[in-house]
């Protein structure tokens, strides 16, 4: 597929697409015209790529752990130093954080539903 339609099915801009290949993140092939052609995978990389950034880790991070989500896997540990372990284990906390307070405000918003379908349930018709 094309950048355009990589795009749309990404939301994510060309310009970023266009950035990501140049961060090694995401590979295109080259037409004979000098369009770029994309894979499908792609689609689900460029989601897994956003949603990392997302959370706040840098390209250079995402780099490095984008082969855990292929199959089958291939890890470089030789570019694992110390800082990068202690950056991702602060990074994966962060995220268990944010997770269980987003599962929190889903609760809350169900309740909230809930007590006002209820309400309604039970209310008389303004018809009549």
């Amino acid at each position: 597929m094309r950048i355009g339609e990589l795009s749309e099915r990404t939301g994510t801009p060309r310009r970023l697409l266009r950035y990501y290949e140049e961060q090694g993140l995401i590979v295109a092939d080259r037409t004979p015209n000098g369009y770029r052609s994309y894979d499908r995978s792609n689609v689900d990389r460029v989601l897994q790529i956003r949603g990392l950034l997302d959370a706040g880790l840098p390209t250079r991070i995402i780099k490095q752990i984008l082969p855990c989500l292929d199959k089958p896997r291939i890890i470089h540990f030789s570019d694992a130093t110390p800082e990068m372990l202690a950056t991702l284990e602060n990074e994966r906390d962060r995220m268990t954080e944010r997770i269980r307070s987003l599962t929190r405000n889903r609760d809350a918003v169900s309740e909230y539903l809930d007590a006002v379908r209820e309400k309604l349930a039970g209310s008389p018709s303004a018809d009549g």
